[in-house]
């Protein structure tokens, strides 16, 4: 009798472990950490790394400039960690250049989001700091 039904036993055995070790990988898995506090949670990602390459345009600088290096990897950036200075510095600026879009140039048919009036650039002309004098027009 016990031969009748070995075969079914270890089957369905086996689909339990499986089923099991499903689970458990899906449940280790997280979601992708973000660490928005400008930016909008649900940001998609063209979004974000169009907004990431106008920064390094408007600066002149690479990702590395805000973001610090890993420290499982250092040939990687953790892009959630606020160990640098600079990365703060860029919210305060963010949030600066949002509220001036909106205070000023707040036109009910004008969308502040999309086509941004003053923007990074507007200050840094590709580069890291901002220039102190207005270039003179010869």
């Amino acid at each position: 009798m016990l031969m009748k039904y070995r075969k079914k036993t270890i089957v369905l055995s086996v689909m339990v472990c499986l089923f099991v070790f499903t689970i458990m990988s899906f449940a280790g898995r997280r979601q992708p950490k973000h660490n928005f506090k400008i930016l909008p949670q649900d940001i998609s990602r063209d979004s974000l790394h169009n907004i990431m390459h106008s920064f390094n345009v408007a600066l002149g600088v690479k990702c590395g400039f805000c973001h610090a290096k890993s420290t499982l990897d250092t040939t990687k950036l953790d892009f959630e960690s606020d160990a640098k200075e600079e990365k703060e510095i860029a919210r305060a600026m963010m949030t600066m250049t949002m509220e001036i879009n909106k205070k000023y140039f707040s036109d009910p048919n004008f969308n502040p989001n999309a086509v941004p009036i003053v923007s990074c650039v507007t200050c840094h002309h590709g580069h890291e700091e901002p220039e102190k004098e207005i270039p003179s027009v010869e």
